[in-house]
């Protein structure tokens, strides 16, 4: 893979036209033409370099310097998914995300440098999608958000999905009722609320009930990438850990969904609640 901070030096001797020589030739190719990017970042070649790349992917791509520029930027435009620096000045990234969880489920990729482990899963702790460490491809980027992008579509920052038509598509596990058709659970009436990516998680291990799923399926279905190391995987047990704290009456004792030891998560059989089949 092209180290980013590499591409970033380029970038700064030769002008634009040297990317196309590192990285291959850009071409406008997006997955969802009209959608729109909020890129945030204090550093202002990275943050050019980003801009120029997606713009000439065919986003309608946005910018911020520091948290509090990114909020306004937010509330003003709502982007369909934003790229967000966890360094950041004024308030860093981790404060940004989890304001923005607060109203939004709009998707979103934290860019890091910090090495720790336990720093980036503090980050999907908190609700963002996906996070890529520095130094980085832009095609990468570019990747990961195609595949969000094509999961969720437009319009994922507005707090109340889209209604669909109701029909087929209604699950009941155990006291949940799980509509697929507005991507909605609620449990006595009362809804809960799920991420785009929680949402999806849950239909895929509940697509085939009792089926115990690989992490790196998991990895690969929802976030469009293999497991290059095992850090990697993080992102699955992070989101699984997450769903199980909406879902299940007590966590530590999941009854939905159940850890398969050295191979990933199974969801419960039909009929078989509240009965664990693995533990």
């Amino acid at each position: 893979m092209v180290a980013f901070l590499d591409e970033e030096m380029h970038m700064k001797g030769g002008g634009p036209s040297q990317l196309q020589s590192i990285d291959g030739p850009l071409r406008k190719a997006p997955v969802n033409p009209k959608a729109s990017i909020l890129v945030v970042d204090d550093e202002p070649a990275v943050l050019r370099i980003l801009v120029t790349r997606l713009e000439l992917a065919g986003y309608h791509v946005l910018s911020a310097e520091d948290g509090e520029q990114a909020l306004s930027v937010f509330h003003d435009e709502s982007p369909d998914l934003v790229v967000l620096d966890v360094m950041l000045p004024k308030l860093d990234g981790f404060a940004v995300c989890r304001r923005l969880r607060a109203e939004s489920c709009v998707p979103i990729i934290f860019l890091t440098a910090l090495e720790a482990i336990s720093e980036r899963v503090a980050g999907l702790d908190l609700g963002a999608d996906d996070y890529l460490s520095k130094p980085f491809s832009p095609k990468e980027l570019e990747a990961r958000i195609a595949t969000i992008l094509r999961r969720v579509g437009p319009g994922a920052a507005v707090s109340e999905p889209r209604e669909l038509p109701v029909g087929q598509g209604v699950m009941r596990l155990g006291d949940l009722v799980v509509d697929t058709n507005r991507r909605q659970v609620s449990r006595g009436g009362e809804r809960i609320g799920l991420t785009y990516t929680e949402f999806s998680l849950l239909e895929l291990l509940f697509q085939d009930p009792g089926r115990v799923v690989p992490r790196a399926e998991i990895l690969e279905q929802l976030w469009g990438y293999p497991p290059r190391r095992a850090a990697d995987l993080r992102v699955v047990d992070v989101y699984v850990a997450r769903l199980r704290g909406k879902l299940e009456p007590d966590p530590r004792n999941p009854e939905l969904i159940l850890t398969v030891r050295g191979i990933g998560y199974a969801s419960q059989r039909m009929g078989e609640f509240p009965t664990a089949i693995a533990s």
